[in-house]
């Protein structure tokens, strides 16, 4: 049986995964960090593109229009938040609608069905919370908003249970080759062995092929910082509300999320460091400012958080994917927006490339399918009843902010690819994002965490060997 080695546990990483799955090869997933999604995937604007805004005849057009196709399907089938919600791009200027056509004639060219120009006013119908000083819109219908971290877990789930192994902080240090076969070294001192290895680092993936390859690739962090408001928002925004898009990406939007929050952002700004998560004062002042041109009601004081995240710019401009000149090394780099949107179709791609290079056969029982964990805040009192009466921990609310119960949490710890720290407990069922941020919940989901796993409640992780209690209090077992 054919070894295949992936690098990187982010969306594209798993979704790549989940597809080699469907055939007879042994796959291996290495992650750096404690858990899937952890990287871009984490924290990005969570839009699926409609595919207006790519060059045409690029891969970012290609894959943008595949994978937008394929979302609606593969919610339904892997279960994770997606909704088909439409998208506006703002014009503020007369001068600026030619601006806005060629848009609109950018996405004809690569395929888009449902574009609309519209004037200021029926734009305002759409979307009344939006600025008075709009005087033409593109609309997107097929524009969608997804949970990207949701998204990304049910497919490792999926891939988990159809055979791939994740192995975690796994950080490659290393990668050489011995006739037919590639030795990757991780910085723990393990090594593996694979006939292809699929290079899916993100920001890191020119570290990754530049090991490998003489013919050398760049990738620039391209960070965008963010704010989240409070769930008393939710109707400033139907849609996604973009802006016009500038050379540096999309803009900052004003979007809904898939569990009735409003997020904006992000800006863009180039830094060299690929580590540089914290938030500024500048950046999230820039955040504010520009979303209010477009939704001018956004109240600061219900802001709950903010955050940033990296996108893995390549200095070519497009995606990178396909076999290098090192038969059996793979790039799937440089995968910034629409990387989000086009992850499912790209997976589908390399998984057949690679079949291909490996001469694999598909695989008898293939799961098509995998069921989320049940979320108590959204179902109806009957299906809470008949929860609890089936298993009593559903009825023990841990996370009063986004009613997540004792069960949830279980669940979401003993899954495939299950939650090992608070950070892995939050993206699978909320506990901690709500208004308080875990003020009031995280004890509890420490201490159910270190139930489940067997270890001490000091030894409880924030996320990649961040402690959180670093002695014990007075009277405290």
């Amino acid at each position: 049986m054919k070894d295949i080695i992936i690098i990187g546990g982010g969306i594209i990483g798993c979704a790549v995964a989940r597809e080699l799955c469907r055939y007879q090869a042994k796959v291996t997933l290495l992650e750096r960090r404690s858990d899937v999604s952890q990287g871009t995937t984490k924290a990005n604007s969570g839009i699926v593109h409609a595919g207006f805004d790519a060059k045409p005849n690029t891969l970012k057009a290609k894959f943008n229009l595949l994978g937008n196709a394929m979302f609606d399907e593969l919610a339904k089938k892997l279960d994770f938040p997606f909704k088909r919600n439409g998208a506006l791009v703002l014009c503020f200027d007369k001068d600026e609608l030619g601006g806005l056509k060629d848009l609109y004639d950018r996405g004809i060219s690569n395929g888009v069905e449902g574009l609309e120009l519209l004037d200021g006013e029926k734009a305002r119908e759409l979307e009344p919370n939006i600025s008075d000083k709009v005087v033409g819109a593109l609309y997107a219908k097929t524009s969608g908003i997804v949970s990207p971290y949701e998204m990304c877990i049910a497919y490792a789930e999926n891939a988990a249970v159809n055979g791939c192994q994740f192995l975690f902080k796994k950080e490659v240090c290393s990668i050489s080759k011995d006739k037919d076969k590639w030795k990757v070294r991780a910085s723990d001192g393990s090594s593996y062995t694979a006939d292809v290895v699929i290079n899916c680092a993100g920001v890191h993936a020119d570290d990754i092929n530049n090991m490998v390859c003489k013919e050398k690739i760049e990738i620039v962090a391209r960070k965008g910082e963010y704010m989240l408001y409070d769930k008393s928002c939710t109707n400033l925004a139907k849609r996604t509300i973009f802006q016009m898009p500038s050379k540096m990406g999309k803009g900052v939007l004003v979007a809904p999320t898939t569990h009735g929050n409003i997020i904006t952002g992000p800006t863009a700004s180039d830094v060299e460091d690929k580590e540089g998560l914290y938030t500024t004062y500048d950046g999230l002042g820039e955040v504010y400012s520009k979303s209010l041109v477009s939704v001018p009601c956004l109240n600061k004081r219900l802001v709950i958080t903010q955050f940033s995240g990296l996108r893995a710019h390549s200095v070519s401009g497009d995606f990178i994917i396909g076999e290098s000149s090192q038969k059996g090394f793979y790039n799937v780099a440089g995968i910034e927006s629409p990387g989000l949107t086009s992850a499912p179709a790209i997976g589908v791609h390399v998984a057949t490339e690679v079949a291909n290079i490996l001469s694999l056969d598909k695989k008898d029982g293939f799961v098509e399918t995998r069921k989320g964990i049940p979320h108590f805040a959204t179902m109806s009192d009957e299906e809470r009843a008949e929860l609890i009466k089936n298993n009593p921990l559903y009825g023990k609310i841990i996370c009063k902010c986004e009613v997540v119960t004792e069960g949830e949490i279980v669940d979401a710890i003993n899954r495939p690819v299950g939650a090992k720290d608070v950070d892995g407990v939050k993206l699978r069922t909320r506990a901690g994002m709500g208004k308080c941020q875990s003020g009031f919940c995280m004890e509890r989901v420490m201490d159910i965490l270190a139930r489940e796993r067997g270890i001490a409640f000091d030894e409880v992780e924030k996320c990649d060997g961040g402690k959180i209690v670093f002695g014990k209090a007075k009277g405290r077992k």
